[in-house]
């Protein structure tokens, strides 16, 4: 035990004095690895819990087993979460860019194992949401856990994270290509080519873990897909309009569903309301059973046997009205069943629902056209695209999602179809929800990074670290003698006036009150009270540094006083604003 914990001390001792391009490449392999080992468990576990628990089922009957299964895998990751491990386990992709953004790129240990766990049970049970929000999280907790215990500074801290996070997509995906696009994307918004390498070699890496493991074959296989021809474009230009409206759909009812869960009080009326609902509609609907792999392949082939399949309707089968009703329904009750599966407690992303109503949404727009309008559209290839509509559209990265799809379909063929559904759709959905499903809620709390750098570097400054408090108090009923006194022990010209519980009344600015200080006969009958100003903007110390910027622009101020709540907290330089910013501009642009 002695020796193993020497040479583990050695190897650290090694590695931190190794140059940092080199320490980089060296850790991207590591975490690259890794995430390809996380991915192919979170993916090994679900597919067999899945396959234990469900495959028993008749085909032409829906199983009440649909509705206990999705409320005992819920059940389960609450009371893990809750009385187990007694920590919050949060969305995957949204917990990483809050760690950049607001605890230096650090994230707790317990998230290397907690998203496998409750991932898996709430996947494997019915959970309708996906496993690669937990795999990028459980990826990016092991990059920035191995960066805190080399002692990484926060830049090196933050490339690790998005190697780890490109890594994960890579190998949960097997889409090594889409994996760096999403992390230069989503997660990093500033990268230099120096960091560019090591992100490479972590998605390499990830997926020939997962090839290893799994075997070459994409993830959603392509069978006879067609040439595109040009009388086609309208229609896929349709599909984007269509896929934008769905996008919206998915992210206001995904917002609209945790304002409806926050009016109740308590984690129990929360599940019991989320797993109800998300039984009954698996129960109606089963394809929107888990992540739903074996439907979406399915609707790849346009092979709408799946809408029966282990349904009450089984014997509706062949009748194309109810087929595009149910199939409009499994459209709009996925968005359901996944706000549902995350509000009631359960842990997964969104991705794979994504790619699931896209696919559906493709479906369902070319099914109508060549029923109804007596065409013969391909109906995979409209299958296959909508996914790069809906995804474009819902998390707001037009380039991942063209990269993506191409991967993990094989369907390089249709490069610009997927080009123009997926700018389409990504054009509109902007229009009608600016914010992503993403960022929504980061963004509303000022806590997230985005591709504006000016933005970026200020939402990674905190007021707390810019507050000074070497300025000398004066009491709201001291005399003008009083203050003379407090002046010459003080190296500032600027004096707050407070009272005996610290509320803070107003300032005394030293150059306006000069010609009063040399007339002792005003000593005892001025009041101090009488000789403050009242500032026009102050800083609250709750705001972010975007706010607090713009109050220096607006005002022209050097100092803004900062209160918590009416209490006196000290005074923010724009100097000291100023010259944090720079240094952190300079750390971001050196390679």
């Amino acid at each position: 035990m002695k020796r193993s914990k020497k040479i583990i001390f050695r190897l650290l001792h090694w590695l931190r004095k190794m140059p940092s391009r080199q320490l980089m490449i060296i850790l991207s392999v590591i975490v690259g690895f890794l995430a390809g080992i996380v991915a192919v468990i979170i993916r090994g576990l679900v597919v067999w819990i899945e396959h234990l628990l469900t495959s028993g089922f008749v085909i032409d009957y829906s199983n009440y087993l649909y509705v206990v299964y999705p409320t005992v895998g819920v059940l389960l990751t609450v009371v893990f979460i809750k009385f187990l491990l007694r920590q919050p386990v949060r969305d995957g992709v949204p917990s990483v860019l809050y760690a950049i953004s607001r605890q230096h790129g650090l994230i707790k240990p317990h998230n290397t194992y907690s998203s496998i766990i409750t991932s898996t049970l709430t996947v494997a049970f019915g959970g309708s949401v996906g496993l690669e929000g937990p795999t990028v999280i459980t990826g990016a907790a092991i990059g920035s856990n191995i960066g805190r215990v080399l002692g990484l500074n926060y830049k090196q801290t933050v490339a690790l994270l998005g190697m780890a996070s490109a890594a994960a997509m890579s190998a949960i995906f097997k889409a090594p290509i889409a994996a760096i696009v999403f992390a230069l994307e989503v997660i990093l918004f500033d990268m230099t080519m120096t960091a560019l390498v090591p992100l490479l070699i972590a998605s390499i890496v990830a997926v020939l873990t997962t090839y290893f493991f799994q075997g070459l074959d994409v993830l959603y296989p392509m069978k006879g897909i067609s040439i595109f021809k040009l009388y086609e474009t309208p229609y896929y230009i349709g599909l984007g309009v269509f896929t934008a409206f769905i996008s919206a759909y998915f992210i206001k009812f995904y917002v609209w569903s945790g304002k409806l869960f926050d009016r109740l009080h308590g984690w129990f009326p929360k599940f019991l309301l989320g797993v109800s609902t998300l039984g009954l509609i698996i129960f109606m609907l089963p394809s929107l059973y888990g992540e739903g792999y074996g439907a979406l392949n399915k609707a790849m082939e346009g092979d709408l046997s799946f809408i029966f399949d282990n349904s009450l309707f089984y014997f509706y089968n062949g009748k194309m009205g109810i087929t595009l009703l149910l199939l409009l329904a499994i459209i709009l009750f996925k968005v359901v069943a996944t706000s549902f599966t995350f509000r009631g407690g359960g842990i997964g992303g969104v991705f794979a629902p994504t790619l699931f109503i896209g696919t559906m949404s493709g479906l369902f727009f070319v099914t109508v056209i060549n029923h109804y309008g007596m065409t013969d559209l391909p109906v995979s290839n409209f299958a296959m695209v909508g996914m790069a509509g809906m995804l474009a559209g819902v998390i707001h990265a037009p380039l991942t999602a063209i990269f993506l799809i191409a991967e993990v379909t094989g369907g390089y063929e249709l490069f610009l179809p997927i080009m123009l559904v997926a700018t389409t759709s990504y054009s509109l959905t902007r229009l009608m929800s600016p914010r992503s499903i993403y960022t929504i809620q980061l963004n509303k709390r000022g806590d997230m990074l985005t591709h504006n750098k000016d933005k970026s570097l200020l939402s990674l400054m905190d007021i707390r670290d810019q507050i000074e408090t070497d300025f000398a108090k004066v009491h709201i009923d001291a005399t003008l003698g009083d203050l003379v006194k407090i002046i010459a022990d003080s190296h500032r010209n600027i004096f707050p006036v407070v009272d005996d519980e610290n509320t803070f009344y107003g300032f005394i600015i030293l150059d306006q009150i000069r010609h009063t200080m040399f007339q002792p006969e005003l000593y005892q009958t001025t009041m101090v009270k009488s000789l403050m100003m009242k500032p026009t903007n102050v800083v609250n110390i709750d705001d972010d540094m975007e706010t607090v910027a713009q109050k220096f622009q607006h005002s022209g101020k050097y100092n803004l006083v900062v209160l918590d709540g009416d209490k006196y907290v000290g005074f923010v330089s724009r100097a000291n604003v100023f010259s944090h910013y720079r240094d952190l501009l300079k750390d971001f642009s050196e390679e």
